[in-house]
């Protein structure tokens, strides 16, 4: 037996290995995708006042705080039974939508781009976000980072800082964007994000679409996947990133089922291996069955193609002519290919890009009455959005006076863990054969596998079935070390 091992991998959040176990005729036998970091966040979330959760549980990630303060927040207005008004809804809406704008451009640019713009089995010295730049020009480059500035700069004007953000509050948002120069401010970076967004369609097409090889590889290539899929749809069937029911669809693109996000427990388990510090979450009415495809598996999937999958439609012009493109090139739905993630999660910024404008322009948006106050005595409360990587839920419970005595965070990636593993799973075993060398542009393609989900660990990691590498030094008054302890 043979073990291959990748360790770490590379362009995502946090940290994360796999290893490949090769049988003795060179064949792959297994593969376990391990993620062996862990933050606890839930549990440094006790006995702490609920309402300064939106603040602590974002601190769990510096890559998606957002969504996260906004998960929190709807979280802390349902432990005080009370809703926001339209304009807070709205403002926190918009603040979302930026946040899926920059986190986005980010993962398209520079942790996708690299394999398609220059190759997934290029040098990997110049397959990076330089390498990208290097050959698409500097011009293209400049506009890549002012666009996420852009983004990012609306969300500090509404939360006071881009990133881990202080508006969300029990009932709504701490400040109302009022002031002219703020609305004029926020209303120019839509508009060119909306411009940006169309740029980014168009490069998709020029680089991806237009190279046989590439589609091939997203279509033929040993990233293909039957699973059940996850998403937010509005009461038309439209993509929301915000507030909607949650749909699921089975393989054939039948719903399955569709319910109140606050009502999840109903519906997701979360299976523990003693592998992984990352939990499997499950579809309860089909029930675990491993780390198995197709209708009678409990595994599903979140993300910017479980979606689209899920969606009927998307509630902006051209996000929905892209979206109609997507599913006459690609079949009519649901879409199996895992490496299509990467084309609906550039429709999407496209959304979000229209959509933030067409937030800014409504008046209620920018109304001085964005919060509700709460009266109620405080109970439990769960929160649930869309976050770019996935369906983000947070579930709090407290006593009377409002301290926090449980906190579960389901995430986005730990949505995906299952198939995550099975996509690296079936990836080397497509990739790796008897006789054929096992290069670092073999192992790249296979990393390409869980890529495509864009998985951040930071925030996923929750379960306890080890212990962590740990050293601790004691340093004296002068700083120097006069002992150190290694678990």
């Amino acid at each position: 037996m043979q073990t291959i091992t990748v360790d770490p991998i590379t362009r995502l959040e946090g940290h994360g290995k796999f290893d490949i176990f090769l049988n003795d005729a060179g064949e792959v036998e297994n593969v376990y995708f391990q993620v062996p970091e862990l933050r606890g966040i839930e549990k440094f979330c006790e006995g702490r006042p609920v309402e300064e959760l939106p603040r602590i549980t974002q601190r769990a990630c510096g890559v998606c705080p957002g969504p996260h303060h906004m998960a929190a927040s709807k979280a802390c207005d349902g432990v005080y039974g009370v809703q926001p008004p339209p304009g807070g809804k709205k403002l926190r809406e918009l603040f979302l939508n930026a946040h899926f704008v920059h986190s986005h451009i980010a993962h398209f640019y520079a942790l996708a781009a690299p394999d398609f713009v220059c190759g997934p089995q290029s040098d990997p010295t110049t397959r990076h976000v330089l390498g990208v730049v290097a050959k698409v020009g500097l011009e293209i480059g400049g506009a890549v980072i002012a666009s996420r500035a852009k983004a990012q700069r609306i969300q500090a004007i509404i939360g006071g800082k881009a990133t881990h953000a202080v508006c969300g509050l029990p009932g709504g948002m701490s400040k109302a964007i009022t002031k002219p120069e703020e609305i004029a401010e926020i209303r120019k970076h839509c508009e060119e994000l909306v411009e940006f967004g169309k740029f980014t369609l168009k490069l998709f097409d020029d680089v991806v679409l237009a190279n046989s090889a590439y589609v091939d590889l997203i279509v033929n290539g040993p990233y293909t996947m039957k699973t059940y899929y996850m998403g937010m749809v509005d009461d038309k069937g439209f993509v929301n990133f915000y507030d909607g029911q949650l749909r699921v669809i089975d393989e054939d693109g039948n719903e399955f089922v569709k319910f109140d996000p606050t009502k999840y427990l109903d519906h997701i388990g979360e299976h523990v291996e003693p592998w992984s510090y990352l939990k499997f979450p499950y579809l309860k009415a089909v029930g675990w069955k491993g780390l198995r495809t197709g209708k009678d598996s409990g595994v599903y999937r979140v993300a910017p193609l479980a979606r689209l999958n899920v969606a009927t439609g998307m509630a902006t012009p051209v996000a929905q002519q892209a979206f109609e493109k997507f599913f006459s090139v690609l079949g009519k739905g649901p879409v199996h290919a895992t490496l299509a993630n990467h084309w609906a999660r550039v429709i999407e910024l496209m959304y979000a890009a229209e959509r933030s404008l067409e937030l800014i322009n409504d008046p209620e948006t920018t109304s001085p009455n964005v919060r509700t106050i709460p009266t109620a005595t405080p109970r439990e409360g769960v929160g649930v959005i869309e976050a770019p990587r996935g369906t983000l839920f947070h579930h709090y419970a407290t006593d009377e006076n409002g301290m926090v005595t449980r906190c579960n965070m389901l995430v986005a990636t730990g949505n995906n863990n299952a198939a995550i593993c099975m996509s690296i799973r079936d990836a080397a075993k497509g990739l790796i054969k008897p006789g054929i060398e096992v290069t670092e542009g073999v192992l790249n393609m296979i990393e390409m596998a869980f890529r495509a989900y864009d998985p951040c660990f930071g925030c996923a990691t929750h379960s306890l079935p080890g212990e962590m590498p740990m050293e601790v030094r004691v340093r004296d008054a002068r700083g120097v070390v006069v002992r150190s302890v290694v678990r």
